[in-house]
């Protein structure tokens, strides 16, 4: 009976771990995390501007059903977030080069030092709203930093992607959707 109440535990051990190294080697990629709003209009989060010479953004900035508009990337930055300094020279790539809108989200930081960050980096957004206090991050489902999501005309979620941006995933992923939206392919 003591050697049954020994092995039930290691037992389940190995099960559990099990499970894990299966998961790890042949589940599904733990970088990909979906997303809840794909397929679902922006958050109605009405964002206050960053800079005094851009407005911020809210729902409305983005189309409806009723009346669709150009297709959107929302980027998520913030001044402190490492990642996001190295994707800012392709976002400021794809705001140039693919004619598309880039709305700026910056969140949980300090005004200045994300003023500071854009003046030594460039500006590449439309629009830049600002979340000191990361309200907003979490009606958009942020989990960290940076993620950029690109919005349809008709105002909805339809593409996220968690990390930065790089040349191969926008040729890849994001290119390719932003074309079909624009009506290019």
């Amino acid at each position: 009976m003591k050697r049954i109440l020994f092995l039930l535990p290691l037992g389940l051990f190995i099960i559990v771990a099990g499970y894990f190294a299966w998961q790890l080697l042949y589940g599904r990629d733990p970088r990909i995390i979906p997303s809840a709003l794909i397929g679902n209009p922006v958050p109605e989060t009405e964002l206050p501007p960053l800079k005094d010479d851009k407005p911020g953004f809210g729902r409305a900035d983005f189309g409806s059903p009723d009346a669709e508009k150009a297709p959107v990337l929302v980027n998520v930055f913030a001044s402190w977030c490492g990642p996001c300094r190295a994707e800012h020279p392709f976002v400021t790539a794809l705001a140039k080069q693919e004619s598309i809108e880039v709305y700026g989200l910056n969140a949980k930081d300090n005004r200045q030092a994300a003023l500071d960050w854009l003046r030594d980096l460039g500006d590449p957004y439309a629009k830049i709203g600002f979340d000191p206090q990361g309200k907003a991050v979490l009606d958009w489902g942020v989990y960290g930093y940076p993620e950029t999501y690109l919005v349809n005309g008709r105002g909805e979620i339809v593409f996220k992607h968690v990390g930065p941006l790089y040349p191969d995933l926008i040729e890849r992923e994001l290119l390719p959707r932003i074309r079909a939206l624009k009506g290019e392919g």
